[in-house]
C-alpha cells in the first residue's frame, strides 16, 4: 500500500495524536468490527466446509487464490486462533466444533523441534482453545510442544535458537545459531507450560532467553536489530544483521511489534520491570520515528529507502496495538493515553483503507500487509496473522473497556 502524506499534514496529524486520542473509535465501533470479523471468517470457513477438508488459509497467492498451509507452518496457528477469538466474542456455539476441529488439525506441531515457532502455532490454537474449554488434552499438548521448544535451548548463549542453518536460505548466510526478535513471541508458551506442568525449567529458559535478547538485541534509541547470531562454543556474538528488514540497522517494523509485545508479555509473567521498560522504550521510538505516519500503520520498514512509497504493514500495527491495550492496564505513567493509541490503530485498521470488503480479499479481514520484502515475498497481501492480532487487539479492548463500565 502506498499512501503520500504531506508533512504538514503529517505534523499536524502526529501532534494531535500526541496530546490523547486523536481518532476516537466512534460508537458501536466494537461491535461493526466484531460482526464484520465474524461474517468474513464465515466465509472463509464456508470454503473449508465446502471442500471437504481442514484448510489453513495464510494468505493470497500472486495468481489471487488462497494459500492454506500444513501443520508445520508457522503461521498454522493463527487461523484456528482466530476462530477461537470470534466464538469468544459473539458467543456463536456454531464456531465452537469449528475451533476444535482446526485446532485438532495442527496437534501434530507439538512434535516439532526444527523450529522455534511452535509458541505461535500452538500457543495461538492450543492457548486459546484451553484458555476457554480447559480442555484436558490441550494441557498435554501444550506442555510437550514447551518441551519440544526447550530442546532448541543454546546452554553457551543461554537463548533459543530459531533457525536451523544446516540448509535452505539460512544456510548461505554464514550464521551458526541465529536468533530473531520474533522468538520473544514464543516465550509466552514456556511461561504457560510452567503454570500447567509445575516444572520451573521452561520459566528459566523462558527469563534466560529474554535476559539475553534484551542485552544484545536492542539499539540504544530502542529500536531492535532482527538476527542476532551467536557462537555454538562459547556463546558470543558474533553477527548484527537482518533477514526481513531492508538494512542490518534498519528498524523492520514487524520486529519492533514482535519486541512491544513480547517484553510486555515477559513482564505480565515474571514481575520484572525491565521488560515493561523495554516494551515502553521501543514503543517510544517508533512513537517518535521520523517516518512514524498521520494513521499509526507503519511503513514495512521504518528506513526503507523509498518512503513514503514504501508498503505499510498492517500486521505490525495491528500487534502493536495489541500489545497497547494490555500496556494500558498496567503500572505505567498516564496509562489511558496506550490505550487511545491502540485505538487510534484500530480505527485506521477498520477503515477502508485496510479492511476489506466484505467476500473479497479472499475473505481474509485486512489488506495492506508484508512477510518479507528481501525475499520478494507476499507483499502487499493479506496475511492470517494480521487478522489474528487484530482480532485480539478486538477483544482486548472490548475487556477494558467492559470492565471500565461495570466499575
Amino acid at each position: 500500500m502506498k499512501i503520500k502524506i504531506g508533512v504538514g499534514v503529517l505534523a499536524a496529524v502526529w501532534l494531535s495524536s500526541c496530546g490523547g486520542v486523536q481518532r476516537p473509535a466512534q460508537p458501536g465501533f466494537l461491535d461493526e468490527n466484531i460482526g464484520f470479523a465474524r461474517e468474513q471468517i464465515g466465509k472463509e470457513i464456508e470454503v473449508i466446509e465446502k471442500s471437504g477438508e481442514c484448510l489453513n488459509p495464510v494468505t493470497l497467492k500472486p495468481d489471487g487464490s488462497v494459500y492454506y498451509c500444513g501443520y508445520a507452518d508457522w503461521r498454522s496457528g493463527f487461523f484456528p486462533g482466530s476462530v477461537w477469538y470470534l466464538y469468544e466474542l459473539t458467543g456463536d456455539t456454531a464456531l465452537l466444533p469449528l475451533a476444535k476441529k482446526y485446532t485438532g488439525a495442527i496437534s501434530e506441531a507439538q512434535n516439532l523441534t526444527w523450529h522455534h515457532d511452535v509458541g505461535f502455532m500452538v500457543g495461538c490454537s492450543f492457548g486459546n482453545g484451553y484458555r476457554l474449554t480447559a480442555e484436558p488434552e490441550y494441557k498435554e499438548v501444550i506442555v510437550r510442544t514447551a518441551q519440544s521448544l526447550a530442546t532448541r535451548f543454546r546452554e553457551p548463549a543461554g537463548i533459543i535458537q530459531s533457525w536451523d542453518v544446516a540448509s535452505g536460505w539460512q544456510s548461505e548466510r554464514g550464521w551458526e545459531c541465529p536468533v530473531i526478535i520474533d522468538n520473544m513471541m514464543n516465550l509466552e508458551l514456556l511461561f504457560k507450560a510452567t503454570e500447567l506442568s509445575g516444572d520451573s525449567a521452561f520459566y528459566r529458559i523462558a527469563v534466560s532467553h529474554a535476559d539475553r535478547t534484551l542485552a544484545e538485541h536492542f539499539r540504544p534509541d530502542g529500536s531492535c536489530y532482527h538476527v542476532i547470531d551467536y557462537s555454538l562454543k562459547d556463546g558470543s556474538v558474533r553477527h548484527r544483521q537482518t533477514a526481513q528488514g531492508y538494512a542490518d540497522e534498519s528498524v523492520w517494523s514487524r520486529g519492533q511489534a514482535w519486541a512491544i509485545y513480547g517484553f510486555t508479555v515477559c513482564y505480565r509473567e515474571t514481575g520484572n520491570r525491565k521488560y515493561l521498560d523495554q516494551a515502553l522504550k521501543t514503543f517510544g521510538m517508533m512513537k517518535e520515528h521520523k517516518n512514524r505516519t498521520a494513521d499509526l500503520v507503519p511503513y514495512w520498514d521504518m528506513d526503507a529507502p523509498d518512503i513514503p512509497d514504501e508498503p505499510r504493514d498492517a500486521s505490525a500495527a495491528a500487534c502493536i496495538a495489541s500489545a497497547l491495550y494490555e500496556i494500558s492496564t498496567m503500572d505505567v505513567a498516564d496509562a489511558p493515553s496506550y490505550k487511545a493509541y491502540a485505538d487510534s490503530i484500530l480505527v485506521s485498521l477498520g477503515s477502508p483503507a485496510y479492511r476489506a470488503a466484505l467476500g473479497t480479499n479472499g475473505n481474509f479481514i485486512l489488506m495492506h500487509s508484508v512477510g518479507s520484502i528481501p525475499h520478494n515475498s507476499e507483499i502487499d497481501v493479506p496475511l492470517n496473522y494480521a487478522d489474528y492480532y487484530f482480532i485480539e487487539a478486538l477483544k482486548r479492548k472490548s475487556d477494558i473497556e467492559k470492565a471500565a463500565a461495570d466499575k
